[in-house]
C-alpha cells in the first residue's frame, strides 16, 4: 500500500510543479504593444512585450499574470490550460480615450484704455481735502500765479505710499518719460492729450509731476505696460483736478 501511495505521488508530481512557458501577444483596439510590462505575481517572473507585442514568460495553470503600463488600464489574467494551447492573445484599453476632455482657453487680451477706469473715489477725496484745508495747498511767497510743482507735492503727502528701502530701487524720472513719450508706439503725444486728457502744453509738467511721484522704474519694462498705463491713468487725474482748483485762478492772477 505504502509503495502503491509513493508511486501515484510520483507520477502526479510533475504536474504539480512543471512550468510551462506562457507565450503571447499583446494588443490595443487597433495594433500591437510594445514595452508592456508582464508578471508572473505568483512566480513573481517579469518580462517585457517586444516591438511586435510579442511576449514569453514561465507559468503554469492557475498562476496570476499581471500586464502594466503608463497609458493602458492595468489587466490581471489567471491561467487557463486554453492559455497554453497556442498564442495567447490579450487586449488592454487605453487610458487616453478616457481622460476628461481639457477645457482650452484663449490667450486674455490685453485691457484696453477706458476713460471709465479713473479712480473716482480718490478723485472726490483730494477735491475734498483741498476744499478742507486750502492752506496745505497755498504756495509759498509766490505773487506769479499757483506753484503747481510745490502744489503736486502737497497732494502726495496725502495719497504717498512706503517705497522700497532697498538701496536698489530705481524711481521713473522725467528724462525716462520724456523719452518713452518721444519713442514709444504705444505712449505717444496722442495718449497724452486725446485719452489722458492733458493739455498739450501741460504735457512736460505732467511728466514733472509724475516723476515726483517716484514710479518704479520697474513699470519701464515691456510686461509691465499695462500696470505703467494704470498708474498714468491715476496720475492724470489727480494733475487734471489741481489744473481744475488752480488753474483759473493762476490765470487771473497773471
Amino acid at each position: 500500500m505504502r509503495r502503491l501511495f509513493l508511486f501515484t505521488a510520483l507520477l502526479g508530481l510533475p504536474f504539480l510543479v512543471k512550468a510551462q512557458t506562457l507565450k503571447g501577444k499583446i494588443y490595443n483596439a487597433t495594433s500591437t504593444l510594445k514595452n508592456i510590462k508582464v508578471f508572473n505575481t505568483t512566480e513573481n517572473r517579469f518580462t517585457v512585450s517586444n516591438t511586435d507585442g510579442d511576449f514569453s514568460i514561465e507559468a503554469k495553470i492557475n498562476d496570476t499574470i499581471a500586464f502594466e503600463s503608463l497609458f493602458y488600464h492595468p489587466k490581471t489574467v489567471i491561467l487557463k490550460p486554453i492559455h497554453f494551447e497556442d498564442i495567447a492573445i490579450f487586449e488592454l484599453k487605453e487610458l487616453v480615450s478616457e481622460l476628461d476632455e481639457v477645457e482650452v482657453k484663449a490667450e486674455p487680451k490685453q485691457p484696453v484704455f477706458k476713460e471709465e477706469t479713473y479712480n473716482i473715489e480718490l478723485k472726490n477725496l483730494i477735491k475734498e481735502d483741498i476744499k478742507n484745508n486750502p492752506e496745505k495747498y497755498a504756495p509759498i511767497g509766490n505773487n506769479q500765479g499757483v506753484d503747481f510743482v510745490y502744489i503736486f507735492r502737497k497732494v502726495f503727502d496725502l495719497i504717498k505710499r512706503k517705497k522700497p528701502k532697498s538701496t536698489e530701487y530705481q524711481a521713473i524720472t522725467y528724462t525716462h518719460l520724456d523719452s518713452l513719450f518721444s519713442k514709444s508706439t504705444f505712449f505717444n503725444t496722442q495718449l497724452i492729450t486725446d485719452n489722458l486728457k492733458i493739455p498739450e502744453d501741460k504735457a512736460h509738467l505732467f511728466y514733472d509731476f509724475c516723476a515726483a511721484k517716484q514710479m518704479s522704474s520697474e513699470l519701464l519694462k515691456e510686461s509691465k505696460k499695462m500696470e505703467l498705463l494704470e498708474n498714468l491713468v491715476l496720475n492724470s487725474q489727480l494733475f487734471l483736478i489741481l489744473l481744475e482748483e488752480y488753474g483759473e485762478k493762476s490765470v487771473s492772477k497773471d
